[in-house]
């Protein structure tokens, strides 16, 4: 029985809390003392943060007037219609649909058709084995040949 310690106390505390719910109780006093001064009848300065609450990492270079004003500059380059007729007649003289074109080079048929019709965006792998399926140039300066 001597080596009870009667005299220490064991003090049992909760912990403090967490940042989140510290920020959400400092929010809400905010709150409270806007919804005061508004009652007070003074006036208040509000200012609304850029984008907040959203996950935007990167900034707009160029605002939105100046994009609507220069729409050609900001377009890609599609396919010319000259190329287009050269896939088409390749294609004919060979004697293949364009579903049976797409299939020898592995790509959907929607992509020939594009392609034919100019609507495009050039990727020099599928001009590549277009070229080599229907056996004519599609790029440089001896195109159909």
């Amino acid at each position: 029985m001597a080596e009870s310690d009667w005299d220490t106390v064991t003090v049992l505390r909760k912990k403090g809390p967490t940042a989140a719910q510290a920020k959400s109780k400092q929010e809400s006093s905010n709150i409270k003392a806007i919804t005061a001064a508004q009652r007070r009848g003074e006036d208040l300065e509000t200012t609304k943060k850029w984008s907040a609450g959203q996950n935007k990492q990167h900034l707009v270079t160029k605002n939105t007037a100046k994009l609507d004003r220069e729409t050609e500059e900001l377009q890609h380059q599609r396919v010319s219609l000259e190329v287009g007729k050269v896939i088409q007649q390749g294609r004919q003289n060979k004697g293949f649909t364009q579903k049976d074109l797409a299939t020898k080079i592995n790509e959907k048929p929607q992509v020939i058709a594009d392609y034919e019709c100019g609507k495009a965006i050039p990727n020099n792998q599928i001009m590549g084995k277009i070229e080599r399926a229907i056996g004519l140039k599609l790029r440089g300066k001896d195109i159909g040949v």
